[in-house]
């Protein structure tokens, strides 16, 4: 049977890669991957971290399996992870080897701040791996620094480390921000058929029956179909049209909506039925906040 190990602690991280540098922080540290002993690990092994990561890797011999996919890092990419996040260790050959580096840290570090609120709008955390950020040699070398400068606050630490520790681990994440942002730049016209995709999906699942019988697709739903993650399709779906998964979505809905209301003869109500809404009132609400008239004034001001 296969081994799952949570770790939680910084030390029993390095414990865990048979790291030999002790902690010098008990909330955060960085790893040389060229230091881990990858046999001492388990093929197999599931692994649930308590820690917020953001590695840069590149692996030969060696898969993971995340988020029910299996990949390698046969070159090197810039993954965050948010904490209890399940990877699973695969085919760990004999001569397997990682380098690169990872910066761990645990949520207790940034509790305390104005971090630990603002840390959800970093949505990379949740990505897929296949969604991981390419960087260029300046970007990596941008990246790096900022990580020296964590690196040294941590290993020194005095009445001001934290707050420093903090801000520097924000500036990381907003570098990591712009880097994603010209990767979707650079992704563009791959992306424009991601967005093609995307809507015919939604298309599709407004003139089968699907909406009538399960509800209003999800956001999650959609990105499934795509193989992607939600927050990355979100994400996306930001940078290519400005609008979010949500607002695709209620926008199909309501076009939907506006045919059934001027060539169905059902009610208002089974009509909201049909578009998957247990009770007629939200999706009244929900198309007058959508086009500024109820169904009833609009069935009529286009009779």
């Amino acid at each position: 049977m296969a081994e799952t190990v949570k770790i939680n602690s910084v030390s029993k991280l390095h414990e865990f890669y048979g790291y030999p540098d002790k902690p010098s922080h008990p909330l955060i540290t960085l790893i040389d991957f060229s230091k881990i002993d990858l046999q001492r690990i388990k093929t197999g092994t599931r692994k649930i971290f308590g820690f917020y990561s953001i590695a840069l890797k590149k692996v030969k011999g060696a898969g993971v399996i995340y988020g029910r996919k299996d990949y390698d890092f046969s070159e090197a990419s810039l993954l965050c992870m948010a904490p209890e996040q399940l990877s699973i260790v695969t085919d760990i050959e004999k001569d397997a080897f990682i380098e690169g580096w990872g910066l761990y840290f645990h949520p207790d570090l940034i509790r305390s701040g104005s971090l630990n609120d603002k840390i959800k709008e970093y949505t990379f955390f949740s990505y897929n791996m296949n969604e991981s950020l390419h960087l260029s040699d300046a970007e990596k070398n941008t990246i790096y620094s900022v990580i020296q400068t964590i690196q040294d606050e941590f290993s020194n630490i005095d009445h001001y480390s934290h707050d420093l520790i903090s801000s520097n681990i924000e500036v990381l994440l907003n570098y990591c921000n712009r880097f994603y942002g010209r990767q979707f730049i650079t992704r563009s016209h791959h992306n424009k058929g991601v967005v093609s995709r995307f809507e015919k999906i939604l298309f599709d699942y407004f003139e089968s029956e699907k909406v009538k019988l399960n509800g209003l697709p999800t956001v999650k739903y959609c990105a499934n179909q795509l193989h992607l993650s939600s927050n990355y399709l979100g994400d996306l779906l930001k940078q290519e049209t400005g609008k979010s998964a949500i607002d695709h979505i209620h926008y199909f809905l309501i076009e939907k909506a506006k045919s059934l209301l001027l060539s169905s003869s059902n009610s208002i109500s089974e009509i909201a039925y049909d578009l998957g809404f247990e009770q007629r009132q939200s999706f009244s609400k929900l198309f007058k906040k959508k086009t500024g008239m109820s169904p009833k004034q609009y069935a009529k001001s286009a009779s």
